[in-house]
């Protein structure tokens, strides 16, 4: 193609993208599948990697990338984003309506047309359009002023990079207000992700969304599940409306997300129903609200009513019952979570909440008991989100008699005994089987990499474990066949074949049981260079921090986890009972050949012949070494059927691409 032909091909390509995106997240209803949405924009990524000339900023390719910034910069909004003068009560709602028709001469008996939303907690903010082009985004900050986050707002992928011209010509210029938020299953999902990596968690979703939007490296806010709404308008120049609801409509239009629970009421008292609907609807929601937002949907009546302070006349937040409540911490102790993180609980009196009674707290960590002072006697201020376990808000120090007492989490594991190791602002608990984390270390120890113990996955795990016929991981190889033929859909087949793959794994070679003991930090490579290095699992459990930090690509904090490990005797007992059972521990064995020692290769697309676990371990049977992203200090790139990004950047690096046939010639 010339290069008119393939401009116009990544237009199209954008146009397609950029619709498909709109069926997807503004609609919820996609019309091509995953694997031919990645196909157009493997296309775009390819071409516009071959003509980088021709990349544009709004392309789909550009939301993630930018380099960090310094700080924020201040956006003024031309119009105000005003805040909601809110009611608690039916009657304060009933005299907002009798205060509208007040103001405009209207009889009691007539009936306003309201628009009616969920009222989201999350994050404010402002989006402008123009030319039908994301030009600026900003937080709501305190109304007038707010701080420029447009590198992060451009990551969110419900955020249009370009509004659709399919339905209504695109305004000139368009300032569209939204909500970004954390869906709650994305926010377990996070802090789950951040107890694993040692992170403090996010108290609830509102403080994850608004610590992720105010990231200054747009990269790290591009990891993180946010999601929008959006709600209203400020200036738009080249289209009028008449009503809110027209509003909502032409923005869902325009490829901006609105919420699907918007409804018109006509009347205030079909808005109090609403309210009482969404109010039933409120703990089975993805995401939290705090109440429903009732809008005078004419916008001719919203310019007349106007704003007192700094809030419209013409809208009001219809607030739920608040999720606080005041009581008493009778105790705090350790729960050790299922990978060994210690988090301190405060038991409390019963407390209702939200319609549900309360009687325990997350403290999150030391350094957070520290921070708010909290201790066992203290009166606190506790809420409640969802169905997010509850949360200590603060400490109402006026309430002290003298008679609390400060908390400080335990030396050894409350559950095991073991010795429990600090890291960054966690304790974590180094007992090899510690019954709280004995089903994910189990999980751990029999998967693929480790020793490959076929069957034994979560749900036989779980019941050998409630069933007391696994303790500690050694006892997987005492089972018996009749043991396992006892369980729930377990026929004598079944079980023969789970002993025979647990007989199988007795010979798993040195690194890979390594690797199997879920030892902090060691990682299947790690457990790789160990191996190598000391020859056999005895000279490594009596190495010292500084024998291992003498290894090159092993740092103070591996040496210092691995060292503990081997401290504990529990670890040493089990490594024992493995060794009987006839785990043999064998060293690694020899590279079968050095023909391509020391090359990197890196795999991308659907392979033919192996897995990816086999290519790997075919390459390193061979002396060479797999990474997981492109660079320039990769020798190969093997690329499958349908490769991705990383073929494109093999080429643009100037990298070996072979096939999967020529792979195995050179092996």
């Amino acid at each position: 193609m010339d290069k008119k032909a393939i401009e116009r091909r990544i237009n199209e390509l954008r146009e397609q993208i950029n619709y498909h995106n709109y069926l997807y997240y503004v609609l919820d209803s996609p019309e091509i599948s995953d694997a031919e949405y990645d196909k157009l924009m493997q296309e775009l990524v390819k071409l516009e990697n071959t003509y980088p000339d021709l990349i544009a900023p709004d392309s789909p390719t550009q939301r993630i990338g930018a380099p960090p910034l310094e700080e924020f910069q201040s956006v003024t909004h031309t119009l105000p984003m005003l805040s909601l003068s809110n009611t608690e009560t039916e009657e304060e709602t009933l005299e907002f309506d009798r205060r509208i028709k007040r103001f405009l001469h209207l009889p009691e008996s007539e009936s306003i047309e309201y628009v009616t939303e969920p009222k989201l907690d999350g994050l404010a903010v402002e989006v402008v359009y123009e030319g039908g082009r994301l030009r600026v985004g900003s937080t709501r900050g305190d109304g007038f002023t707010g701080e420029d986050v447009t590198l992060n707002l451009r990551t969110i992928r419900t955020i249009p990079l370009n509004l659709l011209k399919k339905h209504e010509p695109t305004p000139e210029k368009l300032e569209v207000r939204g909500e970004v938020f954390i869906r709650v299953r994305d926010f377990r999902e996070l802090n789950q992700q951040r107890e694993e990596n040692g992170e403090p968690f996010f108290a609830n979703p509102r403080n994850a969304a608004a610590g992720s939007l105010r990231q200054l490296d747009s990269k790290i806010t591009a990891k993180r599940p946010l999601d929008i709404f959006f709600y209203g308008i400020g200036e738009v120049m080249g289209h009028r409306f008449e009503t809110h609801w027209e509003i909502l409509n032409t923005l869902r239009g325009w490829g901006l997300k609105t919420n699907p629970l918007n409804k018109v009421c006509h009347g205030i008292h079909e808005a109090i129903d609403f309210y009482k609907e969404i109010g039933g609807m409120r703990d089975s929601l993805d995401y939290e609200i705090d109440g429903v937002v009732i809008k005078v949907n004419r916008l001719d009546l919203q310019e007349r009513l106007g704003t007192v302070a700094r809030s419209p006349r013409w809208a009001v937040a219809y607030k739920f019952e608040p999720r606080q409540a005041t009581t008493k911490i009778l105790k705090i102790e350790a729960q050790v979570g299922r990978t060994g993180i210690l988090t301190p609980v405060a038991i409390m009196e019963p407390v209702r909440i939200g319609g549900v009674t309360v009687s325990r707290s997350t403290l999150h960590n030391q350094d957070e008991i520290d921070r708010k002072d909290v201790r066992a006697g203290d009166w606190v201020l506790v809420q409640r989100a969802g169905d997010v376990i509850p949360e200590v808000v603060k400490v109402i120090t006026s309430k002290r008699t003298g008679k609390e007492i400060p908390y400080r989490l335990p030396d050894k594991c409350p559950v095991c005994g073991s010795n429990v190791l600090k890291e960054d602002v966690y304790y974590r608990c180094i007992g090899m089987n510690c019954p709280a984390q004995l089903k994910e270390r189990i999980r751990h120890f029999a998967s693929r990499r480790a020793m490959d113990i076929e069957g034994l996955g979560e749900k036989l795990t779980e019941q050998l474990v409630d069933k007391g016929l696994v303790k500690n991981i050694s006892d997987i190889y005492y089972l018996t066949k009749e043991q396992i033929a006892g369980l729930e859909r377990m026929a004598d087949k079944s079980a023969r074949n789970i002993i025979d793959a647990v007989e199988g794994s007795k010979g798993r070679e040195l690194p890979r049981v390594i690797y199997a003991l879920g030892i902090r930090h060691v990682g299947e490579q790690i457990g790789k260079i160990l191996a190598q290095q000391f020859g056999s699992i005895e000279r490594l459990m009596s190495a010292m921090e500084e024998d291992l930090q003498a290894i090159d690509t092993i740092g103070p904090e591996i040496a210092r986890s691995v060292v503990q490990f081997f401290n504990q005797k529990n670890n040493i007992k089990e490594i024992e009972r493995l060794r009987e059972a006839g785990v043999a521990f064998p060293p690694l064995s020899k590279i079968q050949s050095e023909k391509l020692k020391g090359k990197v290769f890196v795999f991308t697309g659907a392979l033919k012949f192996f897995s990816r676990d086999e290519a790997k371990d075919r390459v390193e049977s061979v002396g060479g070494h797999v990474a997981s992203s492109v660079s320039k200090n990769t020798d190969f790139v093997i690329a499958g059927e349908e490769p991705g990004s990383k073929a494109s950047k093999a080429r643009e690096l100037g990298v070996t691409i072979l096939t999967e046939d020529e792979f195995l010639k050179m092996l």
